[in-house]
């Protein structure tokens, strides 16, 4: 029989993994990719990123890790609680937010392949470890 989903950790996980996430992303887009995007966003007649668009960003990156914990809590009746369910929960939300996303800008030549690329390379650690910390601290009711 499977329980309820326990909400009030779902959140309290989810702004952990998604603290965790933002971190990550502060470190690469803001330090490892800022001089990067300031040339991407000028090839495309953009201004600089703004810190209205850098809150939304962070908003919906903690928005990430509250949904990432709670496909966390949904699978884990299935595959049971623990580190390799949360991993495994972090790479789907990976998969289709990091992936998929990152590939259709690389078909559409939208960015340049080191922004993608490293973006790729980075979300599939920043992802699945945000959701690991937040799962950490899930539990049933």
């Amino acid at each position: 029989m499977m329980g309820k989903i326990n909400l009030a950790r779902v959140i309290l996980g989810g702004i952990v993994a998604g603290f965790v996430m933002n971190i990550g992303e502060f470190i690469l887009n803001g330090k490892i990719l800022a001089v990067d995007w300031e040339a991407a966003m000028r090839s495309l007649n953009r201004n600089s990123i703004s810190e209205h668009e850098i809150l939304v960003f962070v908003i919906m990156t903690f928005v990430l890790g509250i949904m990432a914990v709670w496909l966390y809590a949904a699978i884990r009746p299935r595959f049971g609680p623990g580190p390799k369910t949360a991993i495994c929960a972090g790479l789907v939300v990976w998969f289709f937010v990091g992936l998929y996303t990152c590939v259709g800008y690389w078909v559409m030549n939208l960015f340049p392949s080191r922004i993608l690329t490293l973006g790729i390379l980075w979300s599939v650690l920043e992802i699945p470890l945000g959701t690991l910390a937040g799962a950490w601290l899930y539990k049933e009711p």
